[in-house]
């Protein structure tokens, strides 16, 4: 039983890299700033967000949003500040133009390419 409390602990818990400096007293600006904290891709782990990574520049990055909401700017403010200087690869979801549309197309070709050569009639 205890063995089985670890385990659904270890996959339902969620795990925060924030530190305690890093927490806001605002606890709605918090919240904000972990809703934003999750659409940005950490720069060194890649496919973690930033709430999640305990990378220096994902520390550094969720200070700055921190920062930011602390001065007022808005939620696309922010994420419109870091994507100026980091580019496409911050944003988890990037957004879909003519030089991001590999990112967007080149899974969906490579599903259906596999799906009609292992499902064809031989």
């Amino acid at each position: 039983m205890i063995l089985l409390l670890f385990f659904l602990n270890i996959i339902l818990v969620e795990a925060n890299a924030i530190e305690p400096n890093e927490i806001l007293e605002n606890k709605e600006l918090e919240v904000q700033a972990r809703i934003i904290g999750k659409e940005l891709r950490c720069l060194v782990c890649q496919n973690e967000d930033i709430q999640n990574s305990n990378a220096d520049i994902a520390k550094d990055l969720r200070k700055i949003v921190r920062l930011k909401l602390t001065e007022g700017q808005s939620k696309e403010e922010i994420i419109e500040f870091i994507h100026s200087k980091y580019g496409d690869f911050v944003l988890l979801s990037p957004p879909l133009r003519f030089n991001t549309a590999g990112l967007w197309l080149l899974p969906i070709s490579f599903f259906i390419f596999l799906t009609f050569y292992f499902f064809r009639k031989r």
